[in-house]
């Protein structure tokens, strides 16, 4: 199966009432870790690279394991996403053959978060690429950026759906990026996310996403971290906004908690191993486990076999029909 653009994935999505993950990669056991969980439940995958993991690894690194891994799952639909990008950081994804890219204007006002994204939207579309924006503001650290918490008002997004023509849209609802989201159980604004859905009729995306699992923390801190009290999104919220219109749910956060628990279990308790396949190995299979967990949790195991593929070919004509 060639890989796929994100509005495919999601229309799917959205038909089926299941969310999908989407998860951060860095590396070449982070990429392998994911396709494994995504073969093992049969799931339909959105892997994605933010501009700093672009940079880590010196983009044509990054582009090679993708494929690679690609390559080896024929039979899966593959989403190759970028993270919070800019307008120069899509260009540069897709000329490397992303099916989609995020343009992140959040942090703009209001007209000039429509005027980078749509410069984007044009761009994309005409090579067949699926664009996903967002509105409002997430708390913590993005990509250099400090975020303050700014919920996405459902008019404007009504409006920037419009005059963008992107294919997601993520939405601010009281998550945060990074470990430490919240120092209680949060609370999210549900209503917003029913509002938003039914003004806008495009994908919605969840951004900090990740659980932040306390046996993961404990393990770290057990083992020799420093990882102070903090909770993430509960799985049941991450689900409740699923039945609400969530499509697309962003994980990092728990897939670097799981490998450094690996990590520093090896470290700690065979002091004698100095191998890097001995201590990243066990690290990749945490990973795979957390991943394959959670696309159980949001409903998108065993939904690989829906899918006929479309192609960025496929996408091209349909917005130029569009005129998108």
């Amino acid at each position: 199966m060639p890989l796929v653009p994100l509005a495919q994935v999601l229309e799917e999505a959205s038909k089926g009432g299941y969310g999908v993950g989407a998860f951060n990669v860095n590396n070449m056991e982070q990429i392998q870790a994911i396709f494994k969980a995504a073969q093992e439940n049969r799931s339909p995958v959105i892997i994605q690279a933010s501009r700093g993991a672009l940079k880590y690894t010196n983009l044509t690194y990054l582009k090679h394991l993708i494929n690679a891994a690609a390559e080896e799952n024929p039979n899966l639909p593959i989403v190759v996403h970028l993270d919070h990008g800019t307008v120069e950081a899509a260009k540069t994804a897709i000329s490397l053959g992303f099916t989609s890219v995020m343009i992140d204007g959040s942090h703009l006002p209001f007209e000039d978060n429509i005027r980078v994204t749509r410069e984007v939207v044009e761009y994309a579309h005409a090579h067949g690429v699926s664009v996903e924006a967002e509105l409002g503001t997430l708390g913590g650290i993005e990509e250099d950026i400090q975020g303050e918490v700014q919920l996405t008002d459902p008019a404007q997004a009504e409006e920037f759906v419009e005059r963008t023509g992107c294919d997601a849209l993520a939405v601010a609802i009281g998550t945060s990026h990074g470990a430490y989201k919240f120092k209680s159980k949060p609370k999210l604004a549900w209503d917003l996310i029913t509002e938003i859905r039914r003004r806008t009729n495009v994908p919605l995306v969840m951004h900090g996403a990740s659980s932040v699992p306390q046996d993961l923390v404990a393990t770290i801190n057990r083992y020799g971290g420093r990882l102070e009290d903090t909770f993430g999104v509960p799985i049941e919220s991450i689900q409740a906004a699923i039945r609400l219109g969530i499509s697309k749910i962003n994980v990092d956060t728990d897939i670097r908690l799981a490998a450094t628990a690996a990590v520093r279990r090896v470290f700690a308790e065979e002091p004698e191993k100095f191998d890097p396949r001995e201590y990243m190995g066990p690290a990749r299979e945490a990973m795979a486990e957390i991943v394959g967990l959670r696309m159980q949790q949001f409903g998108c195991a065993g939904h690989a076999q829906d899918y006929t593929p479309k192609t960025l070919e496929d996408y091209r004509r349909f917005y130029a029909e569009q005129g998108r």
